[in-house]
């Protein structure tokens, strides 16, 4: 798949966050334009909430800008055809997903997800804290087929239906979900939206395949100074960047993703993964990056 060389002109990444609250510290946002600059980090005064996070990436980020997110954008599907079996709600496809998710939780604030993380049918499928764990939750939780080809690339992906442990994702890809129900009608989202020929369009991310990219080992992929940054930076062909007033993994996740992003946007096989099929498209989705 042929992609102009100057279909983007920016490059932005979001470490996402599911915690409860107004304010997430877990949300950074980094943003880059062509070139070697580093990206740079965007900061809100009193820290990214999720609906603040929204409302830049539909009102404030240029409209020319690849963004990643790092959340997943759907629920295991294709293993059993269904993303909750024997409950006749089950969704038929992410977009129907994310409306359910959105329709449940109309009442949490700050875009949480708490009422559907504890919705009778819906937590019989989870693992949730407390050792709670529905009947239908088998071993470490059942994983999308972009997850299952990320095991082969040698990562080491979590079930998005475990809520449990410093790895789970769930709870993020569920209140990011709300994110993108919300964004529908403004954003693209890849590939459950083909890639258009102008605009911005949001991408799954997934962190670790930067790390990795830029030279970091396996269980050594967080980033807490400056001078590894500059580092793993440089790996992807970037500058140094601007020194930060506090590392932690979250910022320096979304500054070297960003970068990671504008050096692989151009990679025909990236946008047409081998092993992505229409309706996993459509159901599941795909992490950008996995081939």
């Amino acid at each position: 798949m042929a992609i102009a060389p100057d279909r983007f002109g920016h490059f932005a990444a979001i470490d996402w966050s599911g915690a409860v609250g107004p304010r997430q510290s877990g949300i950074a946002v980094a943003i880059c334009t062509q070139g070697s600059a580093a990206p740079t980090l965007i900061t809100v005064e009193g820290g990214w909430s999720r609906a603040a996070a929204r409302d830049w990436l539909a009102d404030t980020m240029p409209r020319d800008t690849l963004v990643g997110l790092d959340l997943g954008p759907s629920l295991p599907f294709v293993d059993r055809g269904e993303f909750f079996p024997g409950w006749s709600d089950s969704p038929a496809d992410a977009r129907s997903l994310w409306a359910l998710v959105e329709r449940i939780c109309a009442d949490d604030p700050h875009l949480g997800a708490s009422s559907f993380v504890d919705h009778d049918e819906v937590a019989r499928h989870l693992r949730r804290h407390g050792g709670r764990k529905g009947e239908f939750f088998d071993g470490r939780g059942r994983l999308r087929v972009t997850e299952e080809a990320q095991r082969r690339q040698g990562l080491s992906p979590t079930s998005n239906l475990n809520l449990v442990g410093a790895a789970q994702v769930g709870k993020s890809s569920l209140t990011g979900m709300r994110v993108l129900h919300r964004l529908a009608d403004r954003i693209p989202v890849w590939p459950f939206d083909p890639l258009p020929p102008h605009g911005p369009t949001i991408v799954e991310i997934y962190t670790t395949i930067a790390a990795r990219a830029a030279g970091m080992r396996k269980g050594l992929s967080k980033i807490r100074d400056g001078a590894s940054l500059d580092t793993a930076l440089a790996a992807l062909g970037s500058a140094p960047h601007v020194p930060l007033a506090r590392y932690d993994d979250h910022a320096t996740d979304a500054i070297l993703t960003a970068a990671w992003l504008r050096s692989n946007a151009y990679r025909p096989e990236l946008w047409s993964p081998t092993a992505m099929t229409p309706h996993i498209a459509q159901t599941e989705g795909w992490t950008f990056g996995v081939s």
